[in-house]
């Protein structure tokens, strides 16, 4: 097993809201403009630990409790969503291959994921059926000891410099999850540019044309590809995506009272304003709910209770939200100058909106939540 880079220390909330407010926040714009997170910041992460969040301590990981992990991806979407979103992913590939994986797998590929040296991507998204797993046009062919693959992907994040991925397909009708890495045969990638929100997340299309790895490189059994990781990946997903908007919304409002308090109109400052008051109101009000919602949906995750699923439907559908609308309100608080590029209000905007369509549309997750309520 190749020794990891050791985290300095088990990360916390307040030791990664200094790391984002000397390493993240100072490039948010630039990363943002560019459409690119450096490949040195994921060194630099590695070594605060952010890599190896769900990661197990005996593969070199930090493994840190649901309530924690929460506090640090609200800490990181208060930075920079695309950079919370980015430590999403490694989540949701490293969360399933420790629990699924085999040995070998775990040993080879996890210390490494900790300590920053290969960056990971989940590949579920397609061109025709979305994330709708039952519905994955993706084939896989057993033969010779070899799974061969054919078809394609869209939207994955990090899909431009991942060194990894973790590949859903359909094998005789049956879900399966496979490890392919960058540079295999048969594996082309193109990059996609111009999303409107987390334009730094380097997405990719991915192409599978008979592109063959080792039957060893299965996650899991087959038939547990779509049942078991893939719904175990999003569930991880959802969750750090909840906490996540709620870091995005609490950057809206600590902005908008920043900038309330400097700009004076009709001679005195905005936040004097009963109009600007309530929608600060409405901002700080949400934002402690979907957080609540976020530490109890944690809660029932450390315990391993099955209710944890449907509470982290219901923390990501409100988070996500209140994140859209604190940016709405940032932006009407702002005005014409919030509208401007390079004003962090013009990109909390356009990030908040992808949180309510990554890992689930709010529509889908309303028709899980109903589904679950028996409506």
């Amino acid at each position: 097993m190749t020794t990891p880079l050791k985290a300095t220390s088990v990360p916390t909330a307040l030791a990664i809201r200094q790391f984002v407010d000397t390493h993240i926040l100072p490039q948010a714009a630039q990363m943002d403009q560019e459409q690119e997170i450096p490949r040195a910041l994921f060194t630099e992460m590695a070594a605060e630990g952010l890599t190896g969040l769900a990661i197990p301590e005996k593969y070199g990981g930090t493994a840190v409790d649901y309530a924690t992990l929460g506090a640090i991806h609200e800490e990181l979407g208060r930075g920079y969503a695309s950079v919370q979103n980015a430590c999403t992913v490694f989540g949701m590939v490293c969360k399933p291959l420790a629990r699924f994986g085999s040995e070998a797998q775990k040993q080879k590929w996890l210390p490494a994921i900790a300590a920053g040296r290969v960056i990971p991507a989940i590949a579920i998204t397609e061109p025709m059926v979305g994330s709708d797993i039952a519905k994955l046009e993706t084939e896989a062919v057993q033969e010779d000891g070899q799974i061969i693959l054919n078809g394609r992907k869209k939207y994955i994040t990090l899909g431009q410099i991942a060194d990894l991925f973790l590949v859903f397909a359909r094998l005789n009708g049956r879900g399966v999850a496979v490890l392919v890495e960058r540079g295999t045969p048969g594996l082309q990638i193109d990059p996609m540019r111009g999303l409107m929100g987390l334009r730094a997340n380097m997405v990719a299309e991915l192409t599978f044309e008979h592109c063959s790895v080792p039957v060893d490189n299965l996650v899991g059994k087959i038939g547990f590809g779509f049942t078991h990781v893939a719904n175990y990946a999003l569930d991880e997903g959802r969750y750090t995506t909840a906490c996540g908007s709620v870091g995005l919304a609490q950057a809206c409002l600590e902005q908008s009272i920043q900038y309330a308090g400097e700009r004076f109109q009709f001679g005195e400052p905005l936040r004097k304003h009963q109009l600007v008051q309530k929608m600060l109101s409405e901002m700080i009000t949400e934002s402690k709910a979907a957080r609540e919602l976020c530490a109890a949906a944690g809660r029932l995750r450390e315990q391993g209770d099955p209710a944890a699923i449907t509470e982290t439907l219901v923390a990501k559908y409100h988070a996500s939200k209140t994140a859209v609308h604190a940016a709405d309100h940032a932006l009407q608080i702002h005005g014409a100058s919030g509208c401007m590029s390079g004003n962090p209000v013009e990109r909390f905007y356009r990030d908040a909106k992808i949180m309510e369509i990554i890992e689930g549309t709010s529509q889908m997750h309303e028709l899980q939540i109903a589904r679950t309520f028996r409506l």
